[in-house]
């Protein structure tokens, strides 16, 4: 019903994630997390992202940070902004994402590296990070990294950007409902759940 294409190098999608769970619990509708690299969207498709961040208008600039602790306050996370390390690599943690979905744990991780990037400040980007959260999990950090190098982890990963990208994103998160119907950001999620409410009827 649902798929959820995310990178846990931006705030907003870690509002999405943390927000969009209690609906998928209510609504008891399945869920496909995807993990992507949004630099490579923004590369492909977006590039305007990087012009704003070097040229922005001061005063949207502003308010967009203005917005994000609000929106964070709102949803009862901490969230800081600009971390120390941004943009940051996301890609050992991505895979970490793929790599650990069969075993039930890409939530609980994705979780995890949100929280060390935007609250803690952590560069997710460094083993030494990644390590700790891994251990947390009960997983052999060894196995983790040696999983997130394989050469079908790293095509999965590429393989969810490009399809991202040739189904009209530009962007993390973008959410899909029933395969057709896209949506994009945090402050989406409303018209996602009632998108969801009107397939559950239609059934």
């Amino acid at each position: 019903m649902i798929e959820f294409f995310f990178d846990c190098s931006s705030p907003w999608t870690w509002l999405a994630f943390h927000n969009i769970q209690p609906m998928i619990a209510e609504l008891k509708v399945p869920v496909q997390w995807k993990p992507v690299l949004v630099g490579g969207i923004f590369n492909a498709v977006n590039p305007s992202v990087y012009e704003f961040r070097e040229k922005g208008v001061p005063a949207k600039q502003a308010y967009l940070r203005k917005d994000l602790q609000d929106w964070a306050r709102h949803c009862g996370l901490h969230i800081v902004f600009p971390p120390k390390v941004f943009p940051v690599n996301s890609v050992k943690a991505m895979r970490g994402c793929l790599w650990l979905a069969p075993q039930g744990l890409l939530v609980p991780f994705a979780s995890a590296v949100f929280e060390a990037y935007w609250s803690r400040e952590q560069d997710i980007s460094q083993d030494a990070v990644l390590a700790p959260l891994v251990r947390a999990l009960g997983v052999d950090e060894a196995a983790f990294f040696a999983g997130i190098a394989q050469p079908e982890i790293k095509a999965q990963l590429k393989a969810n950007t490009d399809e991202v990208i040739a189904r009209g994103g530009f962007g993390s998160p973008t959410i899909f409902v029933g395969g057709d119907d896209m949506y994009f950001g945090n402050d989406r999620l409303p018209l996602v759940r009632e998108a969801v409410l009107r397939r559950i009827e239609a059934v």
